[in-house]
């Protein structure tokens, strides 16, 4: 199993800084999604930068799909990016809840088949989404599945959909399962932060809860959880917390868990590195791989 780290979109001079020292630590990812917030870096861009400050970490995005038009442009960037990495890019794709043929707004299966070229050319492809359809999808089109923070029996119901959908399209192996969860590890001044980044992105209008994953889509599920206040409130800000977070989703089957900071603090890479890294490694089954 693996851990990564969802990057805090909130300052992006900070960027290189986290993905450096990620870089340097076991972590095995580096994520950053799309966001639609003023002053939210443009995801791809982002990490061709990164890409050329690290070496080792792969480096993970989470867009809408795109319109059809464009569907096409975003596997060539991709696969560019990708190969100029070194192999290191995971897409992920958030497309709602639209039925199995078709994606956001609507947009035809030929639109996500256009993405199978990246796929061929080395990067792993991840459907994030809380509909029925997403299983379907991930068995299709895709490399496995990337879920938004969701509690354990969501998110356990949402592995066993997708592994189920796999089988039943006769894919060999098993799809790659991502977990994600909202942290922050630090001084109080670090923990405010966080909590007013997350409060404004889940609800930026003051009313009802924003989705949050898959990419840029908690979807339907996270808006069933409730309020932003529920959002917030579920916060991980201790060491003991994060790592029984990162045991609950090992113990679900997830492949890897991204840790979502949202304070720009970049010494949060030590502390989390120090909360899910124990120097003795005595945590059976946490890899830095």
């Amino acid at each position: 199993m693996s851990v990564g780290l969802g990057l805090p979109f909130c300052d992006p001079a900070q960027l290189l800084t986290w993905a450096r020292r990620a870089d340097a630590a076991p972590f095995s990812t580096v994520a950053l999604p799309h966001r639609s917030a003023p002053g939210a870096p443009e995801p791809l861009l982002a990490l061709a930068a990164l890409a050329g400050t690290t070496s080792r970490i792969r480096l993970q995005t989470e867009l809408p799909l795109a319109p059809p038009h464009r569907a096409p442009l975003l596997a060539r960037q991709a696969a560019t990016l990708d190969a100029l990495a070194g192999t290191r890019l995971t897409l992920g794709i958030g497309i709602g809840d639209a039925g199995p043929g078709t994606g956001a707004g609507g947009h035809a299966a030929e639109e996500l088949a256009a993405l199978r070229g990246i796929r061929s050319g080395g990067a792993t492809v991840l459907f994030g989404g809380a509909g029925p359809a997403v299983g379907e999808r991930v068995a299709r089109y895709g490399d496995g599945f990337l879920s938004s923070a969701l509690p354990s029996p969501h998110l356990g119901r949402l592995f066993r959909d997708v592994e189920a959908a796999w089988s039943h399209a006769g894919r060999t192996g098993q799809p790659r399962l991502s977990a994600q969860v909202n942290v922050a590890l630090g001084p109080p001044p670090t923990l405010d932060r966080a909590r007013r980044e997350l409060r404004a992105h889940a609800a930026p209008a003051g009313g009802s809860a924003r989705p949050t994953a898959g990419a840029d889509a908690t979807d339907a599920a996270i808006g069933s959880m409730g309020s932003a206040d529920h959002i917030v409130n579920g916060l991980l800000t201790s060491r003991d917390q994060i790592r029984d977070a990162v045991a609950g989703c090992m113990a679900l089957g997830a492949d890897e868990v991204l840790l979502c900071c949202w304070s720009p603090d970049p010494d949060q890479v030590g502390r989390i590195a120090d909360a899910v890294f124990p120097p003795d490694g005595d945590w059976p089954g946490l890899t830095d791989d």
